[in-house]
């Protein structure tokens, strides 16, 4: 059962991923860096500490029985960030040789998505 409850977070997870990316890149077009995953990721860092804030007032350490934790924490935020497309497109930069937005698009993912992780967790709480 808890297989089915992560698989349909995710997909409901991936969905908004696929829809939001649609809607970022036709906004934004020629962006200097692949901004339409760091807008993704970003956000769904800080929605995934809302969630832990508002329903867990922590980062919960024992939940992988909750059927909400395993739904909306690690299928749907599971599903919606993505580690792989920001690799992908991290080495996409290195390989054109644009190694300064490499620097800059690696720089504000990784420490943007842990910052917005940190202020969702303490709104929520």
């Amino acid at each position: 059962m808890n297989v089915f409850i992560v698989a349909t977070g995710g997909a409901f997870g991936a969905m908004a991923r696929y829809l939001l990316g649609l809607v970022i890149m036709n906004r934004i077009t020629d962006p200097p860096i692949p901004i339409a995953m760091l807008i993704v990721n970003i956000l769904g860092s800080f929605g995934l500490g809302l969630f832990f804030g508002l329903f867990y007032g922590a980062i919960p350490g024992s939940a992988y029985q909750d059927p909400l934790f395993l739904s909306v924490g690690i299928g749907f935020f599971g599903a919606f960030t993505t580690f792989s497309t920001f690799s992908v497109e991290l080495v996409q930069l290195v390989q054109k040789q644009y190694y300064g937005k490499a620097c800059v698009y690696l720089s504000i993912s990784v420490l943007g998505s842990i910052a917005a992780f940190l202020l969702g967790l303490f709104a929520g709480r």
